[in-house]
């Protein structure tokens, strides 16, 4: 979608991807290579005139060597705090930004002095390479704690309490060369088997003062890393306040949408923030959603029938648990949008459990 966004702006882009049969690598040229292979990342350097990465387990020692002979953005910083929970925690607790209670683990012998400092009910997540719920397990009672280890992958991890939200948010966010921020509306996610399946945007009953703060909290985590081009803040709303749960260095899932709804979509204003050309608006055009395609091959007919909707496939091989593509629903206001939601969600396969959810803040 970044090379997409490129190519109508006249950008070319070249990729860097293990996969010769990468999405990326569909739509534009591909140095096939792992993100830890000199060579193949050499060959990159030699192609591009500047670099940017969408996948926070890039090696941020391969990232960092690339940034001396090429501008690359984000900034190597931002990657490194994102791809470590422990290094993530501390530099948002450093910077004042309020995190949930978490503890570091990094061997069996530190669960239960970890459970006593955090309490309980608490997940234990493995610091590095964790994403859509992998390496991660609750605590529910201190006899689960030997098995979530397990669970977690027996590394390196944090033990965090499990925060009573009322909603997941996002906020997504993008700086430019000079650091002037402009930022989405903030995005409702709902999850299932901590796989993302649904964001709504704006999120429903979404007040200005809690549009605001997610800003500032946007705008004082990319003012502390020097950051260029698009953020993701995943937040949990407790009680009309925002307590931060990760960072996402990149392009997000959760700002899919931006492609039909939004003045500027967040693929091309990433590029345009790097670039440094000006960046595009923000605002929303009307509502949407954006539902997830996991793990199962769709019909696009029995997709497309279905008014004002969008259909992205992004050419991956199926299997169970992989986002496959993403379809985003348009409408003028947000009855309009429900009345669209549950037979497009049932086409695409989103659990009744995501999609009975009433779609109010």
């Amino acid at each position: 979608m970044l090379a997409l966004a490129g190519h109508n702006l006249g950008v070319r882009t070249v990729c860097l991807d293990p996969d010769p049969e990468s999405s990326c690598g569909q739509v534009a040229a591909q140095v096939v290579g792992g993100f830890g292979d000199p060579t193949a990342i050499a060959q990159l350097a030699e192609r591009v005139d500047r670099a940017t990465f969408e996948f926070e387990s890039v090696p941020s020692a391969s990232a960092a060597w690339l940034a001396d002979r090429r501008p690359l953005f984000p900034p190597v910083g931002a990657l490194a705090a994102a791809q470590d929970r422990l290094d993530e925690k501390r530099f948002l607790e450093g910077i004042g930004i309020p995190v949930a209670p978490w503890a570091r683990v990094d061997g069996p012998a530190d669960l239960a002095p970890a459970i006593r400092r955090v309490g309980l009910p608490a997940r234990l997540k493995a610091r590095r390479l964790g994403y859509d719920g992998r390496g991660q397990s609750v605590v529910t009672r201190p006899g689960d704690a030997p098995g979530a280890w397990v669970a977690a992958g027996s590394a390196p991890a944090i033990l965090e309490r499990v925060v009573a939200f009322e909603r997941e948010l996002s906020v997504l966010a993008v700086a430019d060369l000079h650091h002037r921020v402009a930022c989405y509306p903030l995005v409702e996610n709902r999850h299932h088997d901590g796989i993302l399946r649904l964001s709504l945007a704006p999120a429903p009953g979404l007040s200005s003062a809690l549009q605001s703060q997610g800003e500032a909290l946007a705008q004082q985590i990319m003012a502390a890393l020097g950051y260029v081009g698009v953020l993701a803040v995943e937040c949990f709303q407790v009680a009309g306040t925002l307590v931060v749960n990760e960072l996402a260095p990149r392009v997000h899932n959760s700002g899919h949408w931006t492609i039909e709804a939004a003045e500027t979509s967040q693929f091309e204003n990433h590029l345009r923030a790097g670039l440094g050309w000006p960046i595009g608006g923000t605002a929303m055009r009307g509502t949407a959603a954006m539902l997830n395609c996991i793990g199962a091959a769709i019909d696009p007919g029995r997709i497309l029938r279905h008014p004002d909707c969008h259909l992205h496939w992004y050419g991956k091989a199926v299997r169970p648990g992989r986002k496959l593509g993403h379809v985003t629903v348009v409408a003028p206001d947000l009855a309009t949008l429900a009345g669209r939601l549950g037979p497009l969600g049932e086409a695409v396969g989103v659990p009744l459990e995501v999609l009975e959810r009433p779609l109010a803040g």
